[in-house]
């Protein structure tokens, strides 16, 4: 009698080609929470710099290493986590960064002074950085191929979301409570969510499966997906077995993708440039021309839900005609958006610049978040993680130049250079995107997929 022989299944066409299932679905809900809470407590110190100056008695250039330094904590954050997802997991690496962020947020409403504002901002941007890239990573390895564009944009479209619910709870609580209560509430809420994450959180399938020590919980996970499969089954991801397994940021860098990652990186860096001048200086800027707090503060919430609507719409046509077109006609529209809006003074057309404001960062945030859909197509899972994170990480150094050049064009061009900063910075990202060689196709037309059932 011949032993049993073994079950070879392909954990990779069992996600990509098969159903996209309610426990699927609920971790991509997670992961999509877990970038609310960043984008959330990432734009909470931008709608707090204008009544901390004027409580403090501080000028906006003493904000500048404020504002830097969480910039900078997010690039580390991004980097570091980026390699530790790829090397422990990306549960734990989302699940880190969601405490590390939440925990450090709450802290800042006890700070007494600006240093101490700008250490804890760093280590909060350690875990924001680190929140971005291992959620969308999770996202991308959970979602079949058909669907991967448009949860991976869901996910990072969650940027602007959570900077929307910022602002409306801003509104709320800053007048009445405080910058400080806005810190100490901002912080518990994603402290909150880190527990949910412990429960409900799993590990991706498609990193467990290149660990044959952990194969019997991946038999696990793909029995909750709906997925059996046998007890003596052999895992595979053929789609990815012909990539060279190097870890690290040089595998970037290798087998046909130095090109990509260096119009990639550049992408990122522009774009960030001009998504954190909105983010860090965008109500201090309209405060700057005469506005009450609270209207400048509406110019940063309509610049994010136009950025919910531009990444939703910008998902749905890339499925339709790929990623190249949708992205160029999101910078151009970006750079032209921000030139129009030049045109206009704040005091007298205050209503039109708020709408051009959200027309703005519809543009921009589509391009932003589909970036990331980008990432995870260019790259192999071996070296996902580590792509996606090394991309936004060199994007933070646009974000932490923003810091600086924000506070320095407001102060000396105002509103006017302000946005003409922001067109040039789109007109760069046009530039780089254009150079990428591996763009996301059109989706094709789906099919019956019949997967065979595991041999006895």
């Amino acid at each position: 009698m011949n032993p049993p022989t073994s079950a070879a299944i392909d954990v990779g066409q069992l996600l990509d080609e098969g159903p996209f299932t309610g426990f699927q679905k609920v971790v991509v809900l997670l992961a999509a929470l877990s970038i609310v809470m960043d984008g959330f407590d990432g734009q909470l110190i931008g709608f707090a710099i204008p009544v901390i100056m004027k409580e403090w008695g501080v000028t906006r250039g003493a904000f500048a290493p404020v504002v830097a330094a969480g910039l900078i904590g997010m690039a580390v954050g991004s980097a570091c986590a980026g390699l530790f997802a790829d090397r422990f997991g990306r549960r734990w690496a989302v699940i880190g960064s969601v405490m590390v962020f939440g925990t450090a947020t709450s802290a800042i409403g006890l700070a007494p002074d600006l240093l101490t504002i700008a250490c804890l901002r760093f280590i909060a941007g350690l875990g924001i950085g680190g929140a971005l890239p291992t959620s969308t990573t999770t996202t991308a390895e959970f979602a079949p191929l058909r669907r991967r564009t448009l949860a991976v944009t869901a996910t990072i479209v969650c940027v602007p979301l959570g900077g929307m619910l910022a602002g409306l709870f801003t509104s709320a609580v800053l007048p009445s409570q405080g910058w400080r209560a806005l810190f100490f509430i901002g912080g518990a809420l994603p402290l909150a969510l880190s527990l949910l994450l412990l429960v409900g959180l799993p590990e991706s399938p498609r990193f467990l499966v290149r660990r044959p020590a952990r194969w019997p919980e991946l038999g696990r996970l793909l029995v909750r997906m709906s997925r059996a499969s046998p007890a003596n089954a052999v895992f595979s991801d053929r789609a990815e077995q012909n990539v060279e397994q190097r870890r690290g940021v040089m595998a970037l860098f290798e087998t046909g993708l130095a090109r990509d990652t260096i119009a990639i990186w550049c992408a990122f860096f522009m774009c960030l440039l001009a998504v954190y001048s909105a983010f860090s200086w965008l109500p201090t800027m309209l405060a700057s021309e005469g506005l009450e707090v609270a209207v400048a503060a509406s110019g940063l919430t309509a610049y994010n839900l136009g950025g919910v609507l531009g990444a939703l719409c910008c998902a749905i046509a890339v499925a339709r005609f790929g990623s190249r077109l949708p992205l160029l006609v999101c910078c151009a529209g970006g750079a032209a958006s921000a030139l129009v809006l030049e045109q206009f003074g704040a005091r007298d057309h205050a209503s039109l610049l708020i709408v051009g404001l959200g027309v703005h960062g519809l543009f921009v945030n589509a391009a932003q978040a589909t970036m990331f859909a980008l990432c995870a197509y260019v790259y192999p899972t071996a070296v996902r993680a580590t792509g996606t994170a090394a991309s936004l990480a060199f994007g933070r150094f646009g974000a932490i130049l923003s810091a600086f050049a924000g506070a320095a064009v407001i102060t000396t061009g105002g509103a006017s250079a302000y946005l003409m900063m922001l067109g040039g910075a789109m007109i760069l990202v046009f530039v780089a995107l254009a150079a990428v060689r591996r763009h996301i196709p059109p989706l094709a037309k789906p099919q019956a997929v019949v997967i065979p059932a595991s041999e006895p």
